[in-house]
């Protein structure tokens, strides 16, 4: 008989995919001058039929408030006085969400501080003081209608990474777990944990989680997913962590629509900064898209032969659309009872496995019979997924340099991706 507890799929997602999160504003604005202040409010009166929540401040005072209250659909910046106004954007974009629309308002009149705000930083409009009236009407006021565009070949969202143990039993839940742990709770960034195996997944048990249905529903109806799925599928694990699974009786049939990952990352995309994915490597169309799809891939081996032959096997995939480099390799329990030394496992894969994890059985087992993050309690077992956080998060602040004399403002240059994920969209 059917279980009429089950939620209907309407009630994860909204028609149109128009986002109606109630708990996040249209606009919030943060300014440090008063003529700016009245231009913004007179420039956008007729846009918004809300009042208009304009602060007093600059980008300091706006990353402050952002990683207290949820990310506005559009946030105006003002970056005047800010010696280091790049490196400044850059915090903030570790306290917002990736789909924000970031309009930025400063003191510097020069067209390549113009293109490094908008092209190499990701925000969607600069404009410099004093502003006016008619000007932000014309370039701010098409952002809060959803009119401006970013262009055909630019498209919002966040990184995301697929974890895949190159056989079973060599601990990638674990990892996938703890790596989403540390992206939402130590780095404070908006992130997602995916578990695509419906009847066995293990990771929302590893954190004491009960999954209900909504990831089955998704999968099996993609045409109702919308960014609104992961404020009303996913389950909280901490205050920027989510867990998006099922836990189904085995005989339910997975009923996967063909093309169900690509439109569930998309959407997931929009919402979060990272989206960690616990994929097994299985002929299933559902799990290889997941694959193909992901900007980087993570595969997971334990130091034994039948591993070593595994990942090689595993290396010779094809690169998916949006991946630059290989997979990245971690060999997990080193030094376990039996094993083989690193050397050997490197010699035999003919390349340096990227990050080790030392062999930690009691630490790891303990967490998971507590349903909590291990790099909570274990310093090893943290350094190394630390490090491999880093090698997985597909950018980094290079360097960070003093004001340059006779330019106004300063500027420190940020390179690596976009800041609010302003992607290259497949063809």
């Amino acid at each position: 008989m059917p279980d009429d507890s089950r939620p209907n799929v309407e009630s994860l997602a909204s028609d149109g995919g128009v986002d109606i999160r109630h708990d996040r504003p249209a606009l919030v604005g943060f300014v440090s001058d008063n003529v700016s202040d009245e231009a913004i409010r007179q420039g956008l009166h007729d846009q918004l039929a809300e009042e208009i929540d304009i602060r007093r401040g600059g980008i300091r005072s706006a990353v402050t408030a952002m990683q207290r209250q949820a990310t506005p659909r559009v946030l105006i910046v003002d970056v005047s006085g800010d010696d280091r106004p790049l490196s400044a954007l850059a915090d903030l974009a570790n306290a917002v969400e990736p789909d924000v629309c970031v309009l930025v308002i400063g003191e510097i009149d020069h067209v390549d501080f113009y293109r490094e705000i908008t092209r190499s930083m990701g925000a969607s409009e600069y404009l410099a003081k004093p502003l006016t009236r008619d000007a932000v009407s014309r370039y701010f006021g098409p952002f809060l209608g959803g009119q401006a565009r970013s262009g055909p070949d630019v498209a919002l969202g966040g990184r995301a990474v697929s974890v895949t143990g190159v056989r079973g039993g060599v601990g990638a839940t674990t990892i996938a777990v703890n790596l989403a742990w540390n992206f939402g709770v130590t780095l404070h960034r908006h992130t997602v944990l995916v578990d695509p195996d419906i009847h066995l997944g293990a990771a929302a048990f590893l954190l004491n989680m009960q999954p209900g249905p909504g990831l089955r529903l998704a999968l099996e109806m993609p045409e109702r997913i919308d960014a609104l799925l992961a404020e009303r599928a996913a389950l909280p694990a901490a205050d920027r962590l989510h867990i998006l699974a099922s836990e189904e009786k085995p005989s339910v049939p997975a009923n996967h629509a063909p093309g169900a990952a690509g439109i569930l990352l998309e959407a997931l995309r929009r919402r979060y900064n990272f989206i960690v994915t616990d994929v097994p490597f299985a002929p299933v169309a559902l799990y290889t898209d997941f694959l193909d799809l992901v900007d980087q891939r993570i595969l997971v081996m334990d130091p034994t032969l039948a591993a070593v032959r595994d990942t090689v096997r595993l290396l010779t995939l094809p690169k998916g659309l949006h991946q630059e480099q290989r997979a990245v390799v971690v060999l997990n329990r080193l030094g376990m009872p039996g094993g083989l030394t690193r050397r050997q496992i490197e010699e035999a894969l003919k390349m340096k496995v990227d990050v080790a994890i030392p062999d930690q059985p009691r630490q790891i087992g303990n967490a998971a019979t507590l349903g909590e993050a291990a790099i909570r309690s274990s310093a090893g077992f943290r350094t190394a997924i630390q490090e491999l956080a880093r090698q997985v998060a597909g950018f980094r602040i290079v360097d960070t340099e003093p004001a340059q004399p006779g330019r106004r403002g300063g500027s420190t240059r940020v390179r690596g991706r976009s800041l609010w994920s302003r992607r290259k969209a497949s063809s």
